[in-house]
């Protein structure tokens, strides 16, 4: 079977990998002719645990080609999966441009029957818009060429996407007519041997489907933060709560952990979208606002917490940051949390120290272009460390972000001699409270 995938973004390119690996030929298409040619080579444009390895195995094996014209592969394929980024406007909604640039596309050069799968995240009712597009073009041209369209929203956990792709929860998919259903059928069943879990259902639900997750995660994630925060105030222990509430079978374990916020590409976009098509549509979505304004909050606790410790007096201060992604095994920086936290030090006169296994570069570049009124006088306000213990140097605290396994066991007699001050402020919650007190920390955590 012959694919191909347009975009090849994080979601592009690790499902383009995954079906090729499953024996399908797969051809990921960009606009983007340097990251084709750099893929061409082997050289990946993110990172992802096992995601290099399975490219150049696939390539090598001739199943899996890069290429920047869709039109020359149409002719030869059955299915096109439209994995094209969706960012948000000012006001959150999603800009459908490049989602619509590929309907526009097939449309004015398909041949035969094709179909065409959204997978990447859009608002409800983008099916409709997609197959007026293609339909649009078609009568320009003339011509009547059958055609479907599809959603299958992709519920991928960066650092776990390949194990997610090839063993999923479910896949859903929403569909028009039987003959979309078949070929989807044939393209999952290679994954799902032993237990066919593909939900069909319309296409609205579908894309309702990714949306409606999301939202719930990202609810899940401030309802603990906001209830760590109470903890604070009232002497109970987040931790035990969780555990408390998670031992419910009703309630489960998963996502109940209190941090300093999430980010990434997914929750904060999503929430925010939905939001909007709520609005457009005449409704208030006050639980997902209360989330979205709860972790905007939580970005910021780690500072307050800092704050309150020096008694607002941080100007001259010295802060480590042990970690920078918005979570561990990959180098998103969209929407992390240390990019608050860095920015309110920095505005505060404090000097940044910062270290991170992966997502250096990201944020560097990030750092330099959005925050360079803040460093553009003075480029050692801001030092990317070699290591962990490079990022501890003269430190007056230390924050950790982001959850790395490598930050879990460091050795603490050389942190302790390292820095300046004692402070340890634990954004995830990772460190035990009586062994940091040991070894003579001032140790906070989230609740």
């Amino acid at each position: 079977m012959k694919i191909a995938i347009v975009g090849t973004g994080y979601v592009g390119l690790v499902s383009g990998t995954c079906f090729a690996e499953m024996g399908v030929d797969v051809t990921c298409v960009d606009i983007d002719a340097n990251k084709i040619n750099n893929l061409i080579k082997g050289i990946i444009p993110i990172y992802e645990p096992g995601l290099e390895d399975m490219v150049l195995r696939n390539v090598k094996a001739e199943r899996l080609h890069f290429t920047t014209n869709l039109t020359s592969v149409l002719n030869d394929i059955q299915v096109v999966f439209s994995a094209v980024g969706t960012p948000p406007d000012a006001d959150g909604s999603a800009d459908l441009q490049y989602v619509l640039e590929v309907a526009r596309t097939i449309g004015q050069n398909m041949q035969q029957y094709i179909l065409l799968v959204t997978k990447s995240t859009v608002p409800v009712g983008t099916a409709s818009l997609v197959r007026q597009t293609i339909q649009t073009e078609l009568d320009k041209r003339g011509v009547s060429i059958d055609f479907d369209v599809a959603s299958n929203p992709e519920f991928l956990k960066e650092g776990d996407a390949i194990k997610d792709f090839m063993s999923p929860d479910r896949v859903v998919v929403g569909v028009e007519s039987e003959k979309a259903k078949e070929l989807i059928t044939k393209l999952y069943r290679p994954f799902l041997l032993n237990n066919f879990r593909v939900i069909f259902m319309d296409i609205l639900s579908a894309e309702m489907t990714k949306y409606a997750a999301n939202a719930m995660l990202a609810t899940r994630i401030s309802f603990m933060n906001d209830m760590a925060n109470l903890c604070e105030l009232v002497g109970a222990d987040i931790n035990m709560v969780r555990k408390g509430i998670g031992t419910d079978q009703r309630i489960g374990g998963k996502f109940l952990y209190a941090g300093c916020g999430y980010g990434g590409s997914c929750f904060p976009k999503d929430v925010k979208a939905l939001i909007q098509t709520a609005d457009k549509n005449g409704y208030d979505l006050r639980v997902l606002k209360a989330v979205e304004n709860v972790n905007a909050y939580q970005k910021q606790v780690l500072f307050h917490k800092l704050e309150k410790h020096f008694k607002s007096d941080l100007a001259g201060k010295t802060i480590a940051i042990w970690g920078l992604s918005f979570k561990p095994n990959t180098d998103d920086m969209r929407e992390a949390p240390s990019l608050v936290l860095i920015e309110k030090l920095l505005q505060a006169g404090c000097k940044v120290r910062a270290f991170d296994p992966v997502a250096m570069h990201e944020a560097k570049q990030i750092v330099h272009s959005k925050m360079a009124d803040l460093i553009q006088t003075d480029s050692s306000k801001i030092y990317f460390a070699n290591d962990i213990y490079d990022a501890v140097l003269d430190a007056d605290a230390l924050m950790l972000v982001t959850e790395w396994k490598e930050f879990r066991m460091p050795s603490w007699g050389v942190v302790k001699k390292s820095m300046k001050g004692v402070l340890v402020l634990d954004g995830r919650n990772i460190y035990d409270k009586s062994e940091m007190q040991e070894f003579g920390f001032t140790y906070e955590p989230i609740g």
